[in-house]
């Protein structure tokens, strides 16, 4: 796997490939093989088994190596890529200071690169399939689609049904609900874009526009999506404008359900918990936002205990599907783990799990994606396990939690056509999209009205250094925010 050559046979239409290892929804085995014809997996079994089904099929050895399913991002920002590092060490809420104003300016050409970058760095960070929470910015979502279908993955793409406020100009309720119906029927033949619809946050939704809107994608068999008790203040906004808490108005109004997908639920109560195991409502579990900017940390193990359905998602922090893993066991330890002194918090298996199939099932997709089974699309990675990190091997499944890297993705897959090959696509040109997109990010970010509560690193670090210098001299002048 240390080749920078890609080998014949992972270019045929149809392959044998033989891995090291395989990882199964059930764990991972050896001498075991897989056949691709057609964008899916027709075989899977026993690799001295399949040789000889196949003889004469295009064969590909893949020695220390791993062969394991796409990963699964189930809450992504896509068109807020130019941004990213703006909103570090900001407080809460960051959407009303930076993202609706950064959006707000994006046209089709914004959108389009943003999401091509993002699709990009999510690739790379072994995501096949990304779930985008929907655009504030009122150019159409054709852009965004198109960047995702360039770059070659999967997307949920949704569609923001705001009625109350949060995005640039709220619609009248019957055009909202006219555009949601034809976002749906949209996408409904392509095969990397799923619709979706989606409200930011229940509060700019009225309570006739979440019920329709969640409605609409029960019946079309697609999924609804909100950010729901992600902030303190935000719960306490419902609770003095809705009398009640998100979650709570969401069930009263009969937008919780099976098509449901709330983004982080991490401040929830036992009676909300109640609501989301009857209703068999979905959560995506966000650690790295908990860590960066959040008010506290999903219950994701005690959930997944109840039985809530669960995936995990990067909320647009950075698309590192390892990294992502490692934050959602350690987030589990230090809010609760530690507490209750459980030392394992899902003993590694869980979070691969919620990062591959479990994120298929939240977002309706599980019929298709999110395992190595035969009759699944060809969505996979090959993972170079001769590394030092990876040695020795004891445990596989948690050291993919723990100790795996994105830099040993040697092989990123989606439908079965190779889309990367050591990080890089083999059939457009990144360097020329980076060069573009550092133009324009540079007068995007330019123009937006864009406010910052906390000054960037390089300020803040020369405010701290006159501080000190002033208390040094017996000074009394201000310090900097820390």
């Amino acid at each position: 796997m240390k080749s920078t050559r890609i080998p014949e046979a992972l270019k045929h239409e149809m392959t044998l490939i033989i891995p090291e290892w395989l990882l199964l929804k059930t764990g991972p085995v050896r001498e075991h093989a897989v056949v691709i014809s057609d964008g899916k997996f027709v075989a899977v079994g026993l690799a001295t088994e399949l040789q000889q089904q196949f003889a004469g099929l295009p064969t590909v050895m893949l020695n220390d190596s791993l062969l394991m399913p796409g990963l699964i991002d189930t809450h992504h920002h896509l068109t807020q890529t130019f941004g990213k590092s703006l909103v570090f060490g900001e407080p809460s809420e960051i959407f009303r200071r930076v993202w609706v104003p950064l959006e707000a300016t994006l046209n089709d050409e914004h959108l389009y690169l943003a999401s091509k970058m993002a699709a990009l760095e999510a690739l790379r960070g072994g995501f096949t399939t990304v779930c985008d929470a929907g655009t504030r910015s009122d150019a159409g979502l054709n852009a965004i689609a198109k960047a995702v279908i360039d770059v070659g993955m999967r997307c949920v793409l949704g569609l923001i049904c705001n009625d109350l406020g949060g995005t640039a100009n709220a619609a009248p309720p019957d055009e909202i609900l006219q555009r949601a119906q034809r976002h749906l029927a949209h996408y409904e033949a392509n095969a990397l874009i799923s619709p979706s619809l989606a409200i930011s946050i229940p509060e700019v939704g009225s309570d006739m526009m979440l019920h329709r809107v969640s409605r609409l994608c029960a019946e079309a068999g697609r999924i609804f999506q909100t950010h729901a008790n992600e902030h303190l203040v935000a719960v306490e906004r419902s609770m003095v404008s809705r009398q009640l808490r998100p979650i709570e108005l969401l069930q009263r109004v009969g937008a919780l359900g099976p098509q449901t997908l709330l983004a982080h639920a991490t401040l929830v109560t036992p009676t909300e918990l109640k609501m989301l195991c009857d209703t068999d409502t979905a959560v995506s579990y966000n650690p790295v936002a908990s860590a960066w900017k959040g008010n506290a940390v999903a219950p994701a193990h005690l959930m997944s205990t109840f039985g809530i359905r669960l995936g995990l998602g990067t909320d647009g922090t950075r698309g590192d599907g390892f990294r992502l893993m490692d934050y959602a066991e350690a987030a589990q330890r230090f809010a609760f783990g530690m507490g209750g002194g459980d030392s394992s918090c899902g003993a590694g298996w869980l979070w691969c799990d919620l990062a591959t199939h479990g994120g298929a099932d939240v977002l309706g997709l599980g019929n298709q994606i999110g395992e190595i089974a035969v009759g699944k699309s060809a969505d996979f990675l090959l993972l170079d396990l001769q590394v030092p990190e990876m040695l020795p091997s004891w445990d596989l499944t948690w050291e993919l939690v723990r100790l795996a890297n994105r830099d040993q993705i040697t092989a990123v897959f989606v439908a079965g056509k190779l889309r990367l090959w050591q990080g890089w696509p083999i059939d457009w040109d990144a360097d020329a999209l980076m060069r573009q997109y550092i133009e324009v990010a540079k007068t995007v970010v330019a123009q937006a009205p864009i406010t910052k509560v906390h000054e960037f690193s390089s300020v803040h670090r020369r405010q701290h250094l006159t501080q000190q210098a002033s208390n040094r001299n017996g000074g009394t002048g201000m310090g900097a925010r820390v």
